[in-house]
């Protein structure tokens, strides 16, 4: 190839940014123009949303400006929105513009999954950005406001989460810390706000240590939650849910956790998808396109056991380095690194100075779980952004 290969980054979340990072470390001058596109200036912190979107924390805490993460000689940045992939051309259509590549990288998120469920779509809030976290926000508070106008109308202070997997689990842990502060503020009687956190698998956070998931639950419940597991949301309407059980629940505020898929433009470019994400080969390339590399919540990886790992933003994270490591390989026609997931461990917030996890062989709940949230979260910001981030952005 006479000229210098054109590698373009679709999406600058957990595999975005970081392989961008990678790239620019490992990467010589003029080995490669990277460009790497982006809907937003900023990178946000995914596994922090469930803070700002309770209102326990400022979204500004979960965003970091990209131009502070990267190197704007090694790394082009163009804030648009991605409208399509045509991968037999080798282009990327922006909103302004279209970009040529000969190494494409997608890691453009992923979107709700409703299962289709009747009126999830319309009617649920869904915890998956700076922007829909805010608004999550100020519709809680809009809640109680409301009802001190209407004080027969309970159904405004009645909340329900679908999905107790970890966002939701996160989610109501931090819901729980504030609504005593909001009744506060609002003069409310406590009783009267309801939290439901609704579930259709047999358990909640379904594949997590059954002994910490009872200590999770039991906490939750202590915080005024109400669990209903192994039930399906039927429907969900303006009015609230029906549950398969026959039971609805009248409620305001209807905040879905309940899971993800891919990205809808994967389907539309004509990979082969299963709910919306592609199943990679072993250098995490799309099956048939040994330049298209595919992360996070849009590809599909395999455990040894032949179940797809879940999206989460450490695996995410370790995709990014081998992605970075193969793209300079293939430059430099050498070998290519097999993808091999090494978990370093889970850990999940139930609100303040509670956490549940399990690191290696070792179950941890309570104050000692949420110090390694914690470090967990910081050791985040040192690989993006050293030593500066963590002092700016660590929760100590």
């Amino acid at each position: 190839m006479s000229r210098i290969p054109r590698i373009v980054i679709l999406g600058a979340g957990y595999g975005g940014i970081v392989t961008a990072i990678r790239l620019q470390k490992e990467l010589n001058y003029n080995e490669a123009d990277v460009t790497l596109v982006n809907k937003h200036d900023y990178h946000y912190i995914t596994t922090h949303l469930h803070m700002p979107a309770a209102g326990t924390d400022n979204p500004e805490n979960a965003r970091v400006n990209i131009l502070k993460l990267i190197d704007e000689f090694k790394i082009d940045f163009v804030k648009s929105t991605v409208v399509q992939i045509r991968p037999h051309e080798k282009k990327v259509i922006l909103e302004e513009g279209t970009l040529s590549y000969d190494y494409l990288v997608v890691g453009l998120g992923g979107e709700p999954e409703t299962f289709g469920i009747p009126g999830l779509k319309e009617h649920a809030l869904s915890i998956r950005s700076i922007n829909s976290v805010r608004f999550i926000r100020e519709h809680i508070e809009y809640q109680f406001a409301k009802f001190k106008r209407e004080p027969s109308r309970t159904d405004y202070l009645t909340f329900v989460v679908g999905g107790a997997g970890f966002t939701g689990i996160e989610f109501v842990g931090e819901l729980a810390d504030r609504i005593p502060q909001l009744c506060k503020e609002h003069d409310v009687d406590p009783s009267i706000v309801k939290i439901y956190n609704i579930e259709a698998a047999p358990t909640a956070l379904p594949g997590f240590d059954p002994e910490l998931v009872e200590y999770a639950m039991k906490v939750l419940e202590n915080k005024g939650v109400t669990f209903k597991i192994a039930t399906a949301i039927k429907e969900c309407t303006p009015e609230g849910v029906s549950l398969a059980t026959g039971e609805e629940i009248k409620a305001a505020t209807v905040v879905w956790t309940g899971g993800i898929r891919g990205n809808h433009m994967l389907d539309d470019a004509g990979f082969e998808t299963m709910r919306g994400r592609i199943k990679v080969d072993d250098y995490l390339r799309a099956p048939g396109h040994e330049n298209i590399y595919v992360l996070g919540d849009c590809s599909i990886v395999m455990s040894p056991e032949g179940r797809p790992y879940p999206p989460t933003a450490q695996i995410s994270m370790q995709q990014a380095d081998v992605c970075a490591h193969n793209l300079v390989a293939s430059i430099r026609g050498e070998q290519l690194k097999s993808f091999v997931y090494q978990s370093k461990g889970t850990v999940a917030s139930l609100g303040r100075g509670e956490a549940i996890g399990i690191v290696g062989s070792r179950k941890l709940k309570g104050g000692t779980a949420a110090v390694m949230k914690k470090l967990v979260d910081m050791r985040y910001l040192y690989i993006i952004g050293g030593i500066p981030l963590v002092l700016k952005k660590g929760r100590f």
